[in-house]
Order: C-alpha cells, then structure tokens, then sequence
C-alpha cells in the first residue's frame, strides 16, 4: 500500500509515469554513450563519466515528486563527476515546473550556475571565462525559464478548472434550491386548489345530508354550489397543470376582482356560516399578484373557520388604500364545535405568510377575544 501511494503521488496517471521511465532510460543511455566518445573534457576517465550520467539519467524518475532533491544531487554529483548534459537540462526544467517555491528554484538555479564556473572541465581553459559565464546563463536560464512557463500554465489549467468544477457546484445548488421553490409553490397552490375547495364541499355535502329531506329547495340550492365550487376547482387545478406544463408566463391569468371576494363570502355563507363583509375606500382593479393574494386570504381564512370554530360569527374587512390593501379576516368565539371532521395540514397560514411577504407586505395571525384574527397589509405598486 505504501508502495502504491508513493507511485500516485509520483505520477498521476500511467501515461506520465511511462513517459518518466522512458525518459529516464533514454537519456540515461543518451548522455552515458555521449560522454564515452567525448574527448578528455573532465578530471574522471570516459567510462567513469559515462556510468555516472546513466546513474544521474536513471534519477529522472523521481524528477516530479522531488526536484529540489533531485537538482541538489545533480549539483553535486554532476558537478564533482561531470556527469549528464541533457539530462541536467531536463532537471532544471522539472525543479522550475513543479516545484511551487520560485524562490527555491531561483537559488538552486544560481547554485548550479555558479557550481558549473567554479568547477570548471579540465578543457575550459581553452574558453574565455566571458564565453563560459555566457554558455552557463544560456545552459541553466533557458530550461529554468521553460519549466516556470509550464508551471505557470498548469496552475493556471488547474485554477480554472477548479473554478469550473466550483461553478458548477454553485448551479447544482441554485438548481436544487429553484426545485425547492417550485415544490413549495406547487404544494402551496395545490392547497389553494384542493384543500380550501374541497373542504368547503365537504361542509356543504354535511349540510346537504342534514336538510336534503325536510328541505328539498335549499339541498337543490347547496347541491348546485356544490357543483359549482367542483367546476371552479377543476378549472383551478387545471390552470396549475398548464403552468406546470408550460410556464408561469405561459397561459393568462384571470384578474380577481371583488366580485370573486364577494362570491367566495356568498359560498361560506350558503355553508351555513354567517360571515358579513365590509369593504372600505372606492372599488378600483387589482395588479393579478395582489388581487389573487387577497383572494387567497379570504379563501384560506374562512376554510380554517369551517375547519375550527364551526358556525362562528365571520368578519371580512377589506381597506382599498391609495397605497396599499389591507385585509382583516376575525371569527368570534366557536358556539359550537364543527360537526364536520376535516383534517388540518398546517401549512395554509405558512403559505399566506409567504405570498403577502413576497409582494412587500406584513402579515399577522393569532388568537383575538376568543376567536381568532388574521391580517394583512399588501402594498400596491406604484403605478
């Protein structure tokens, strides 16, 4: 295992490490045959020289997990045995590309420089120290200038796609918050739809059943809105299908007015409720948001009284400001415990709540006297 992690973190994929042996063993054999047929330019015989450049070429190897090691043995043993040509130059290349402090790389690129003028072959004496000083700068800047492009590029490639992979995240997560959105929309109007509805129908069969045989006039009155409430919530359901299908934008939305109020007032109070509705100020048209979550308000207001308090004495007061709407919906203490058995999701206030903050506006629900209130202060757009 040991084994194994070493070679990871030598060579991140096999096409690298094959590419390093290969290199090591070519250059190794390179420079080994190279310095044999080479005239008498260093202290150690030909053969000496040439073992040492197999052995300086064979430690290419490592030259990715440790260049600083690898270019101070080169420096060394390069220097003291006159080993390696172009593998020193690879070396140089490796301790400027993946060695992360540009510090190091310029000292020990010094340290070689200065080594190859110090320690000079036994032919340089034929050279000018001017021509050598030339030679080495050219010999040690060019492969250290190479290695550090490289390096630069790689850091470059792997910040960007770091970037990528981190832009790539962030949508995931802006595309998994969006779904949560849409599923809270979604289950919001599909409470709108079915819930308030057809609890309400529920209330209205209960009432259907208890006069359908002493009072055939009035179950065929609550048998008709019944039908009535069905056909609105079909048509509800399916506006919510089609958007779903095709977009928000996609299909138009009907305008709540307050005649829609008035008529959703009309239903409870054919339930048997006794709700009076009070409206203030001069009856003008609503934005589509505001007029549907006014709409929304009274709707989910009177299902919970139907739910709650039974026959209690309702209150709908509407305020038509200049500059906002306000909302009041307030029950009196329940006379009578509702005889009807409707189950409670506890989500409707919730959903209130977020459609009027989301226009701007403060909502408020909770015990009054006894009963129970909820308000709302929807402001209007400037026009």
């Amino acid at each position: 295992m040991h084994v194994r992690g070493w070679v990871a973190g030598a060579w991140p994929t096999r096409r690298s490490r094959a590419f390093d042996i290969a290199l090591a063993l070519t250059l190794a054999t390179f420079d080994s045959i190279f310095l044999w047929f080479a005239d008498q330019m260093f202290w150690l015989p030909p053969p000496v020289v040439s073992v040492c450049s197999a052995v300086l070429g064979l430690a290419l190897v490592v030259r990715r997990l440790h260049p600083v090691g690898l270019t101070v043995f080169m420096v060394v043993f390069g220097t003291i045995t006159g080993a390696g040509v172009f593998a020193a130059l690879v070396i140089l290349y490796s301790l400027a590309a993946y060695t992360t402090s540009r510090r190091t790389v310029v000292v020990l690129a010094v340290t070689a420089y200065v080594a190859g003028l110090a320690f000079p072959s036994p032919t340089s004496n034929t050279e000018s120290f001017l021509a050598q000083s030339i030679f080495g700068i050219a010999f040690v800047a060019v492969p250290v200038l190479l290695g550090l492009y490289m390096g630069a590029r790689k850091q470059l490639i792997a910040s960007l796609q770091e970037r990528t992979a981190r832009l790539e995240r962030e949508q995931h997560l802006l595309a998994e918050r969006a779904r949560g959105e849409e599923r809270t929309r979604i289950a919001r109007e599909m409470h709108d739809v079915v819930a308030n509805r057809i609890s309400v129908m529920v209330v209205h069969a209960g009432a259907l059943k208890a006069i359908a045989v002493r009072d055939p006039a009035r179950a065929a009155e609550t048998a008709s809105v019944i039908g009535d409430m069905g056909r609105q919530a079909l048509e509800e359901l399916r506006h919510v299908i089609g958007v779903l299908r095709q977009g928000e934008n996609a299909l138009p939305q009907e305008a709540v007015t307050l005649a829609h109020v008035r008529e959703l007032v009309d239903q409870s109070g054919a339930a048997g409720l006794r709700v009076d509705l009070m409206i203030r100020g001069e009856e003008r048209p609503m934005p589509v948001a505001v007029g549907r979550t006014v709409y929304r308000l009274v709707q989910e207001a009177l299902t919970n009284v139907h739910k709650h308090a039974g026959a209690a004495d309702t209150r709908v007061d509407l305020g038509l400001l200049p500059e906002a709407i306000e909302v009041e919906i307030a029950n009196e203490p329940s006379t009578a415990p509702p005889e009807h058995r409707l189950p409670s999701g506890g989500n409707g206030l919730v959903g209130l709540r977020e459609r009027v903050t989301a226009l701007g506006g403060s909502f408020d629900a909770g015990p009054r006297k006894g009963g129970y209130a909820v308000r709302a202060r929807i402001p209007l757009p400037a026009s």
